[in-house]
């Protein structure tokens, strides 16, 4: 698939010497959603905001649908909406105000239907007349994405879209990407909601330290580092682990009643057919077995430590 951003080679150092980003080379496919993970303090709003021209790189370089960031800015600024961490909206204008006076800063000519089905899909269309003052702090949210997509970009970039936002409008605001991304936009999410990353992205990245730890498809992340449980309920309890079992990686459970067994799709060890045949042969019988996938969240987080 064709990349719709390409970062290349890209630093940035501040003036105290801090390095935020280090040698920084990912490409985002278009049509896609990725997922940005990293702690805080990785260096992932830095790398947005760079690419979307508001800090200023040390080094590299930055494409936007083939339009370089710094010599041809306006041509890439005007295919990107972006969703700050921060809610920085215009207190005292109206909802429909601020997506019309956005949509003309990028000289697009007025719209007032195409405003009107942004905010019905942002259930914002009966707030249409309040000022933002007024709004909570979840239906703000809803105004930053809505001034994002009001010039009709072809990227959107979410900088924690959700923090704050109840569970109710989290599920609203996914639907909208969903739709967003069958249309042909492309987004790029950063969440500390990981459980919607595995949900909602195509594929990963993780930042950390400033330095890119991985990019991959999510489902080929979680096949190459998910570690998976089979969980084994005994007929006749045990009071340890049998002998002869050392070549699985097998855990009993206080009671007796209960055998896991941890393994991987990468990990030199005996399959559960094997283990089944194995326990059979040994008269160990089992009520019933149920398998668990670990999930995206404890991967970043293994990554993250073995990085650390």
């Amino acid at each position: 698939m064709q990349s719709v951003i390409s970062v290349s080679g890209v630093s940035k150092t501040y003036a105290t010497g801090f390095s935020a980003l280090k040698n920084i080379n990912l490409d985002i496919k278009r049509g896609e959603i990725f997922a940005l993970l990293g702690p805080n303090g990785a260096g992932k709003t830095t790398l947005i905001s760079i690419i979307c021209g508001i800090v200023n790189r040390s080094g590299g370089t930055v494409t936007v649908d083939g339009h370089d960031i710094s010599k041809d800015y306006r041509a890439a600024r005007s295919l990107i909406g972006l969703v700050p961490q921060e809610l920085t909206v215009e207190s005292f204008e109206t909802v429909r105000s601020v997506l019309a006076f956005s949509r003309g800063l990028f000289g697009k000519p007025a719209d007032p239907a195409f405003i009107e089905k942004t905010l019905m899909d942002l259930s914002l269309w009966d707030k249409r007349d309040s000022k933002i003052i007024t709004l909570s702090g979840g239906m703000k949210r809803r105004v930053m994405i809505g001034k994002a997509l009001s010039h009709e970009p072809k990227i959107l970039f979410l900088d924690e879209p959700t923090a704050g936002v109840d569970v109710e409008l989290r599920k609203d605001m996914w639907a909208l990407v969903r739709r967003l991304r069958e249309s042909g936009v492309t987004i790029i999410l950063t969440t500390h909601y990981i459980e919607e990353a595995e949900e909602m992205a195509d594929r990963v990245g993780v930042i950390n330290k400033g330095e890119i730890v991985l990019v991959e498809e999510k489902a080929e992340l979680m096949r190459k580092l998910g570690r998976k449980l089979l969980k084994l309920e005994l007929r006749t309890p045990l009071t340890a682990v049998p002998a002869g079992f050392d070549g699985y990686n097998l855990e009993l459970s206080q009671n007796g009643n209960e055998l896991t067994y941890t393994y991987d799709n990468q990990a030199e060890r005996p399959g559960v057919a094997s283990l089944i045949r194995d326990l059979d042969q040994a008269g160990i019988q089992f009520r019933d077995l149920n398998t668990e996938n670990s999930s995206l969240e404890e991967i970043f987080v293994s990554l993250v430590r073995r990085q650390a």
